[in-house]
């Protein structure tokens, strides 16, 4: 039955963002905000919302391994998994913003933060705090740096459509409702099946439950490549590992503070530096190309098979 409700409630996370992305997306589509503007901010903190309320539904509750564990694991799979499958598919991605110069910050300095926020085992309240911090100048960089990018994206199809608030509150709502009710279950059921497994909650969170919440992630960024919006698709990773740190860790911590055992940890964290080390050399390289993609899904592969020796 826990098995059942698990992927019933993982459903409902995926399908309650998919309300989330798509009225994001529409709203700002409609105040003509840029496609990488929209994929790093709006997409990017839709599709972390099942990350989000999976964490600060298991803080809540005490379980702040699979809290961690989820984040960790959904930033491995975001950067790897994902991108790593959008660069083999793609035929061809040039984009024209320059990723290196104006966004590599946006992908290592997160994970210094990090890095050196858990060398006394704990993510404190003040941490966490400092992770929503970051959130902030994180938004107010994308919207002071990229005036030059926040015009003439105006989608055709939206600028006939007539436009209606009600219909669009009523679907983030929806959306909404279904995201963390979603997460309620897949946290309570997640802990069961690790019980019943006899495996702990750290690799329930680490893969169960950071790959299902990563699904939307995937979904939306294969999409923007088929559509020719590789910024989108790319923006839409930088920013969700960026949402991850600050908003889901940070928004977490300040629930509860959260314990990180480094012994235990340790190759998991290596994985998760690894691939923002490859994230920022594909970048500087543009290897926005089936090599590009190797790279990220060989790192994947040794974080899987690791993980379940």
């Amino acid at each position: 039955m826990d098995y059942m409700i698990f992927i019933v409630a993982m459903g409902a996370l995926i399908y309650g963002a998919d309300f989330i992305i798509k009225e994001s997306e529409r709203i700002a589509l409609h105040f003509n905000i840029s496609h990488f503007v929209i994929g790093a901010t709006l997409v990017a903190f839709g599709t972390s919302l099942p990350e989000m309320a999976a964490s600060m539904m298991a803080a809540s509750e005490g379980k702040v391994d699979m809290a961690v564990a989820n984040v960790i694991g959904s930033i491995i799979f975001n950067t790897a998994l994902v991108l790593g499958i959008v660069f083999m598919i793609a035929k061809s991605m040039m984009p024209d913003r320059d990723l290196f110069s104006k966004d590599s910050a946006w992908v290592i300095v997160p994970v210094v933060v990090f890095l050196v926020m858990i060398q006394d085992g704990v993510i404190s309240r003040a941490d966490g705090f400092l992770f929503l911090l970051m959130m902030v100048s994180y938004l107010f960089f994308l919207f002071t740096s990229n005036k030059d990018e926040l015009e003439g994206e105006l989608d055709e199809d939206l600028e006939k459509e007539k436009f209606q608030w009600g219909r669009a509150i009523l679907l983030l709502g929806i959306g909404f409702a279904l995201t963390i009710g979603g997460a309620n279950f897949v946290v309570e059921s997640g802990t069961h099946i690790a019980r019943h497994l006899g495996v702990s909650e750290w690799i329930i969170g680490l893969f169960l439950i950071s790959l299902g919440t990563s699904l939307p992630e995937l979904v939306v960024s294969i999409a923007a490549v088929r559509k020719g919006n590789a910024e989108m698709s790319i923006g839409n990773i930088i920013g969700s590992n960026v949402a991850n740190f600050s908003m889901v860790l940070g928004g977490s911590a300040l629930i509860r503070p959260l314990t990180v055992d480094l012994a235990a940890a340790r190759f998991d964290i290596i994985i998760l530096v690894a691939v923002s080390v490859t994230l920022l050399f594909i970048l500087a390289n543009k290897l926005y190309n089936k090599a590009g993609g190797i790279f990220l899904l060989t790192l994947l592969v040794l974080f899987v098979k690791n993980s379940f020796n």
